[in-house]
């Protein structure tokens, strides 16, 4: 079949005009057969049953015959004309995922929600008013449908401590690709960019630093490194963060996961869902706990941690959207943790706003397999001076008094800064949004 469409194709190309359409061509088409050939090499895929190597292959054949087409007709037809092909191609790579569910080898739940991805998130990049977005929305999701794919047919299962995956295929710069055509760099802002640049000192020093942060959608770990790559790659690509045990679960999120360094723990909020498996989850979070101090005694640990236990949700009453409450306790831990690893140690408290990118369910759900809207906005990120445990408690008569105080006082910055951010963003201030103890740039310009 590859060898037919082939020569079906090539002596088309031999007569077109353009060079660089024959490049255009075969790069994809060679990167098409690269992916078959180190799928097959690769030795997670040797350990695979029989079955499951059939069903992988066939995927990933239903990848290469869309990477024929994508190569032939995207550089080959005139801009005109490209609204037409984008449809025929669309609809190739939906029907490569009905073949899999006719086949039984993916889960009409899964399908489903495989398909309704790709229409949103086509929906939500088409926004940007990118000329290249039906280009952009292909190349992705034609990735990350064969990802999900290939979790289905082999589940990736995370260690307590995940290192990010970036060989022999990088899943960091995949989530990072993806989630990029989704952020309005026009309307989007940092805030204090000079403390990030010394906390970036500090953790080369050795030093380790703690994000206490609100949490709002499942990219905030892809919008943090977005909005700080260009200036502090290496904070970016070196953050670890405490995940909860749904984005280590769900076939949808798991490959953006992948890509992250992770300490993978079971939210409170999740913990009582199963009665069979409450003990099993306690022990895993104690398991975590001491993987988190292995690595805070290494120094030069960069951790982010939403002590909320979930993520941010709109008030149901006035639809306003406001950094959920931290938990005492977990902002305790997290600081005793640090205190004790041996090298200095800094708690930072952390705003992000990226709402309406991805927003979460107006309720907490238990079942995985969330429906999932994705739109086109602006995003926010800050940070603010780091926050003395001994000096906020300084006055406080008892150690649970103390524990309220500080997390009340992590809390209350969090919510300063995400105050304006809100306001540089929704309230369309912009820069002048910016106060004496926030100010906003836009690093990337």
């Amino acid at each position: 079949m590859v060898e037919e469409k082939g020569r079906e194709i090539i002596p088309v190309l031999r007569d077109t005009k353009s060079t660089r359409h024959r490049q255009h061509f075969i790069c994809v088409t060679l990167c098409g057969i690269g992916t078959l050939t180190m799928t097959a090499s690769d030795a997670n895929f040797s350990s695979l049953s029989l079955t499951n190597k059939t069903m992988t292959l066939s995927f990933l054949t239903h990848i290469l015959r869309f990477s024929y087409s994508y190569a032939f007709f995207f550089h080959l037809f005139p801009i005109r004309n490209r609204f037409f092909v984008t449809t025929l191609l669309s609809r190739e790579l939906l029907s490569g995922i009905e073949k899999e569910v006719k086949a039984g080898s993916l889960p009409p739940n899964v399908a489903a929600g495989m398909e309704e991805l790709y229409k949103n998130y086509k929906n939500a990049v088409f926004q940007s008013g990118d000329p290249k977005a039906n280009e952009t929305v292909l190349s992705n999701m034609t990735v990350f449908l064969d990802l999900i794919f290939l979790d289905v047919t082999d589940p990736f299962v995370f260690q307590p401590h995940h290192k990010a995956k970036r060989k022999p295929f990088d899943y960091y710069m995949f989530g990072q690709n993806y989630i990029r055509p989704l952020v309005d760099y026009r309307s989007s802002y940092v805030g204090n960019m000079p403390l990030f640049i010394e906390i970036e000192e500090k953790l080369k020093k050795g030093h380790n630093i703690i994000f206490m942060s609100n949490h709002q959608t499942e990219a905030d770990p892809a919008i943090i490194s977005l909005l700080l790559e260009k200036r502090l790659p290496y904070i970016a690509e070196n953050m670890t963060y405490v995940a909860g045990d749904r984005v280590v679960t769900d076939p949808v999120c798991k490959p953006f996961s992948i890509g992250r360094n992770l300490i993978c723990v079971y939210s409170k909020k999740h913990m009582l869902d199963d009665p069979e498996l409450i003990e099993m989850k306690r022990k895993a979070n104690t398991q975590s706990l001491k993987e988190m101090a292995v690595l805070l005694r290494g120094g030069s640990q960069l951790i982010w941690i939403a002590p909320s236990g979930g993520r941010d949700r709109q008030d149901p009453h006035t639809g306003e959207m406001a950094p959920a409450p931290f938990e005492a306790s977990s902002v305790d831990n997290m600081r005793k943790l640090v205190d004790h690893s041996g090298p200095p140690g800094h708690v930072y408290p952390l705003a992000i706003s990226c709402h309406e990118i991805m927003p979460p369910p107006m309720k907490v759900e238990k079942e995985i397999g969330e429906k999932r809207i994705i739109s086109f906005h602006g995003t926010g990120l800050s940070v603010a001076p780091e926050i003395s445990f001994s000096e906020i408690t300084a006055a406080c008569g008892s150690p649970e008094k103390a524990k309220e105080s500080y997390s009340k006082a992590l809390y209350d910055s969090v919510n300063e800064q995400y105050d304006v951010l809100r306001s540089a963003i929704r309230g369309k201030k912009g820069l002048e949004a910016s106060t004496p103890k926030v100010p906003l740039s836009q690093p990337w310009n």
